[in-house]
């Protein structure tokens, strides 16, 4: 039992040690293989969990769009690949304790029912953790933003675990976790806030425009707001003790953007989505916006940098927000759009600098503290 314990303290210690740690990885040296082998088999025991409690661990407005046959043949698919690379690793002798503990992490997935986990009638209104909304934003996020950074990078020296990925990464999987406490509050909110202005023969009227000039008239009203919003964070005092926590990163990329407080996020949605619930969009116009502010707000903050040409003059860009982040003298409260480049230009707030990008950002003086609970601490702490 000793040995046991002793081997058990020494993959803790190695997996702290793994997550604790930034920079550079290098091929050859194993270690990709080994962060590949434990993410893999950690997501799918999660998702073997999300099949047996689907009523508390997935998101509804999922469940219905789901093919289950094509997510078991993806499950299965992830445990293959992930026991494989655990187990030659640990034949190789490459980091074993880790990759023991993801082939075990395998091995008990598989125990719970692997890909064969049985779904029977569940009900559809229970309080839920968006555990499935994480696990599939994650695999995506990673394979499109993650390799649309290594063929197009801005800063091409910048690792894909940077300085401080681990406080965005819990902020990251904590946005998709309450998901369903946030839809509530935000969708209690917008009608009490918003809905003695709602006009049916209006909302008809608007529903009526044809599909792409109601998109951009979503767009367009959804980014005056967002822009409204976000320069009230920056020019008032107090509510930018909460938005400077989403400046506080100092390094730019795909996960930069998840860094945020949750009592702004649930504001700037309120603040946003009001306004489209009282015009009225058509379900299919707000489902496109949906996903299309959904991209950008990863994809601008991401470390991408692209031949924009006149696009850059109208539409929000990687190039664009990043001057937004940054701390130098010439990027403070400027670049609010998130949608449309010209809003900043036609409201005086756009950035104009003789260098085409910042090479600092952040927040001036550095002051917000690292650590999701401290940073969500922050705007209450007497100065």
């Amino acid at each position: 039992m000793p040995a046991v314990i002793q081997v058990a303290d020494a993959t803790v210690r190695d997996a702290s040690k793994l997550l604790t740690s930034s920079g550079s990885l290098t091929f050859g040296q194993g270690v990709i293989a080994t962060i590949l082998a434990i993410v893999l088999s950690f997501l799918c025991l999660l998702a073997v969990l999300a099949f047996r409690f689907p009523q508390y661990l997935t998101t509804p407005e999922l469940r219905h769009l789901y093919s289950p046959d094509a997510m078991r043949r993806i499950l299965f698919v992830c445990l293959l690949a992930s026991g494989a690379l655990g187990l030659t690793n640990v034949m190789l002798d490459n980091r074993r304790r880790l990759n023991g503990l993801a082939f075990a992490t395998v091995i008990l997935a598989v125990a719970l029912g692997g890909s064969r986990v049985p779904v029977g009638d569940f009900p559809d209104h229970t309080p839920y953790v968006g555990l499935d909304w994480f696990i599939l934003d994650l695999l995506a996020s990673t394979t499109v933003f993650v390799l649309l950074e290594k063929l197009f990078p801005l800063y091409r020296k910048q690792p894909v675990f940077r300085e401080d990925w681990q406080t965005d990464m819990v902020h990251f999987a904590f946005n998709h976790f309450i998901v369903g406490l946030v839809l509530l509050m935000v969708n209690f909110l917008v009608h009490r806030v918003f809905g003695w202005l709602v006009n049916a023969g209006f909302q008809q009227a608007v529903q009526h425009i044809w599909f792409v000039p109601q998109l951009l008239l979503c767009m367009l009203v959804a980014d005056l707001m967002e822009y409204a919003t976000h320069r009230a964070y920056h020019e008032v005092p107090f509510l930018w003790r909460f938005h400077a926590v989403h400046h506080s990163v100092r390094t730019m990329d795909w996960l930069a953007g998840s860094r945020q407080h949750i009592l702004e996020l649930v504001c700037t949605r309120v603040c946003v989505l009001g306004p489209l619930f009282v015009l009225g969009f058509d379900q299919a116009v707000l489902d496109t916006y949906i996903i299309i502010v959904g991209f950008q707000a990863v994809f601008n903050h991401a470390n991408v940098h692209l031949p924009w040409g006149p696009l850059k003059y109208v539409l929000v860009t990687p190039d664009f927000h990043h001057w937004h982040h940054s701390s130098e003298d010439e990027a403070i409260d400027r670049n609010y759009a998130a949608h449309f480049a010209f809003i900043d230009d036609l409201f005086g707030t756009a950035v104009k600098s003789s260098k085409q990008f910042p090479q600092e950002y952040g927040v001036v003086g550095d002051y917000v503290p690292d650590g999701f609970i401290r940073q969500q601490r922050f705007p209450f702490r007497r100065r």
